[in-house]
C-alpha cells in the first residue's frame, strides 16, 4: 500500500504504468524527476516507511527487522521490532553490526545493527526475491557491501540485504550459563531467521514473490545460509539456497565454543563467563580481534550444535529430514586457499602449531593427509590443494552428496578462471555474479565470463535451471553421475572423476576438546 501526497501518488502510479508498459528505461532517459518527488512511501506491518528513487529502482534502506538487540535484549535471540507512529525514513543504510574496524583504530559499527536493504523495480507483480548474506568470518562485513542494483535493475528481481549480529555478540556460547542466554551461541543465525520471517510477511508490499524466495551468501555468508537447512524453525522462511564457497561446517559443537569462549576470558583477565555480559562493545571487539589473531580465526565463530536451535550434527539431520521442495546451487573455486596462504606465510610450510592455529583439534587429520589424493589439480602446489579441499571444498560436496542422496534437487559449479591461470581465488567470483553489465577492469573474455555467470544466478533464482552455457545444458548434480559446471575462460560441463572426502575429518571444520 502506498501513502504520501497527492502528487507522489499521482506520479508513483504513472511510474507504474510506464513499468507495466515496458517503457521504465525509455521514459527516463528523456525526462528527469524533480528532487523533491524521489521518495516513496510504503506501509509495512509494522509501520509506513520513506525509501527513495535510485536508477529508476525503488530503494528502502535501514529497515529495521527486529529490535535493538542491546540493553536488556543483550546476547539474546531477536524480537520482532516494535510497531512506529510517524512515516519512518529509510534513506540511509543502517549501522553495521559491532566489529573491528581493521585500521587499528579498534571498532567500528554499532549493537543495533539488525536491519535489512530492499531494491525493489516495481511494487505491483510478484517478482522473484533474492537475499543476500553477506561473509566476512563472522566478524565482519555489512549488507551494504554489495549493490542491490545489480539484479534488480537489470533483472526484475527484488533483492534484499541484511545485517546480523557478528562475533561475540552473534556466536559466544552463554548456554551452559542462565536460561535467558541458551540460545546466544546461534544469535547470528535466529538474525537472519528473522529477517527471513519479515521478508516473508512484508515483501508482498514491495512487489516480490514471498513463494519465490532464494538466499544466497558467500564464504561465512554461506556458511550462515547453509544452517539454515539444518535449524528447524528455518523451515518454511526460503524455497532455494545459493552457497558460494561454504556449507555447515561452521557449526561448532558446545566444547569448542565453550573454549573459544575461555579464550575471551583469558586475554581479558577474568574468571566468570557472566562477565563477558556487561563489558563494553570496544571491551569486547578488542578481545575478540586479539583471540582471532587475523586469518587463522576465520572459524573461530559460527553457529552452535547448541541443542535447541541447533539439535544434531548437521549431516545426521538432514539424513533424516530430506525436504525434497528446495532447490540449490553450491560451488568453490579452484584455489580458495590463495587468500590464506597470502595472509599467513607459516601455511607454506605448515608445522603443528599453525595447524592448531587453523583447525584446532583437526590439524592430525591435515598432517597425514593423503597426498597422492592432493596432487590435483597438478598445476597448484600441494599446499594450495591441501587448504582449498579442507577449508572449502571437501565440506561443499560433503553437503552435496548428503542433499541429492535424498533427492533435493542441487547444481554444482567450480569457478575456475583467472587471469593468470593460478587459479580462482577465494571470492572472486562475486564480481561476476553481481555484474551490472558494466566492469571498468573487465577484458572482453571476462566480460563473457560475467555475463554467463550473472544470467545463470538470475535463472535459477527465477526458479529455472541455472542455464544453457556455450549450448550446454546444466545438468543436476547426482552421486553417480557427479556432473557440475566449470566456469573458465571456456565454460563446460565437467564429470568429477573423484571426490576428495577424509571421512575421517569431522563435519566441524574446527574443532578444539
Amino acid at each position: 500500500m502506498l501513502i504520501t501526497s497527492k502528487k507522489i501518488i499521482k506520479e508513483h502510479n504513472f511510474i507504474r504504468m510506464i513499468l507495466k508498459a515496458g517503457l521504465f528505461s525509455v521514459f527516463f532517459s528523456c525526462c528527469a524527476i524533480p528532487a523533491k518527488s524521489q521518495t516513496t512511501v510504503l506501509k509495512t506491518g509494522k509501520g509506513y516507511i520513506r525509501g527513495t528513487l535510485e536508477n529508476k529502482i525503488l530503494v528502502f534502506k535501514g529497515i529495521p527487522y527486529a529490535k535493538d538487540p542491546s540493553g536488556a535484549l543483550r546476547f539474546k535471540a531477536p524480537q520482532p521490532a516494535d510497531q512506529w507512529a510517524d512515516t519512518l525514513s529509510c534513506e540511509k543504510f543502517g549501522n553495521i553490526a559491532a566489529q573491528y574496524s581493521g585500521t587499528g583504530n579498534g571498532t567500528t559499527g554499532d549493537e543495533n545493527c539488525l536491519s535489512l536493504n530492499i531494491y525493489t523495480p516495481s511494487t505491483k507483480f510478484k517478482l522473484p526475491v533474492v537475499v543476500w548474506v553477506h561473509g566476512g568470518a563472522m566478524t565482519s562485513g555489512a549488507g551494504k557491501g554489495k549493490d542491490g542494483h545489480a539484479f534488480s535493475d537489470q533483472d526484475s528481481i527484488v533483492t534484499v540485504s541484511i545485517n546480523y549480529r557478528l562475533g561475540v555478540f552473534g556466536f559466544l556460547y552463554m548456554g551452559d550459563q542462565q536460561a535467558a542466554y541458551q540460545r546466544s551461541g546461534n544469535n547470528g543465525l535466529l538474525d537472519c531467521m528473522m529477517a527471513l520471517k519479515w521478508i516473508k510477511e512484508n515483501i508482498g508490499a514491495f512487489g516480490g514473490d514471498p513463494a519465490k524466495v532464494t538466499v544466497m551468501g558467500e564464504s561465512a555468508g554461506a556458511k550462515l545460509v547453509s544452517t539454515l537447512l539444518v535449524a528447524p524453525e528455518a523451515k518454511d522462511y526460503f524455497h532455494q539456497l545459493i552457497l558460494e564457497s561454504g556449507a555447515v561446517q561452521c557449526i561448532r559443537d558446545s566444547t569448542t565454543a565453550k573454549n573459544i569462549r575461555q579464550r575471551l576470558l583469558d586475554t581479558l583477565g577474568l574468571k566468570n563467563p557472566s562477565e563477558l555480559l556487561s563489558l563494553s562493545t570496544s571491551q569486547l571487539i578488542e578481545a575478540q580481534n586479539k583471540v582471532c589473531s587475523g586469518a587463522q580465526g576465520t572459524n573461530y565463530f559460527g553457529p552452535v550444535q547448541d541443542g535447541k536451535v541447533i539439535t544434531t550434527d548437521p549431516y545426521l539431520y538432514l539424513k533424516a529430514h530430506p525436504n525434497r521442495d528446495i532447490k540449490l546451487l553450491i560451488g568453490t573455486n579452484s584455489a580458495e586457499s590463495k587468500m590464506f596462504l597470502d595472509a599467513d606465510k607459516r601455511l607454506f610450510h605448515p608445522d603443528d602449531r599453525v595447524l592448531k592455529d587453523w583447525f584446532g583439534s583437526n590439524f592430525r587429520f591435515l598432517k597425514s593427509a593423503d597426498r597422492k589424493a592432493l596432487a590435483l589439480p597438478d598445476h597448484l602446489s600441494y599446499e594450495t590443494n591441501l587448504f582449498t579441499q579442507y577449508m572449502y571444498q571437501m565440506h561443499s560436496y560433503r553437503l552435496a552428496k548428503v542433499l541429492v542422496a535424498n533427492r533435493t534437487p542441487v547444481w554444482v559449479y567450480r569457478f575456475d578462471y583467472s587471469r593468470d591461470h593460478s587459479g580462482a581465488n577465494h571470492g572472486v567470483e562475486l564480481e561476476y555474479v553481481w555484474f551490472s553489465g558494466n566492469h571498468p577492469s573487465f577484458n572482453t573474455e571476462e566480460v563473457t565470463l560475467a555475463k554467463q555467470i550473472h544470467q545463470a544466478w538470475v535463472n535459477f533464482i527465477r526458479g529455472k535451471n541455472p542455464g544453457e552455457i556455450n549450448a550446454s545444458q546444466w545438468a543436476l548434480y547426482t552421486n553417480e553421475t557427479r556432473s557440475i559446471q566449470v566456469f573458465d575462460r571456456v565454460s563446460h560441463p565437467e564429470t568429477v572423476k573423484k571426490v576428495f572426502d577424509d571421512r575421517s575429518y569431522p563435519s566441524s571444520g574446527f574443532v578444539l576438546n
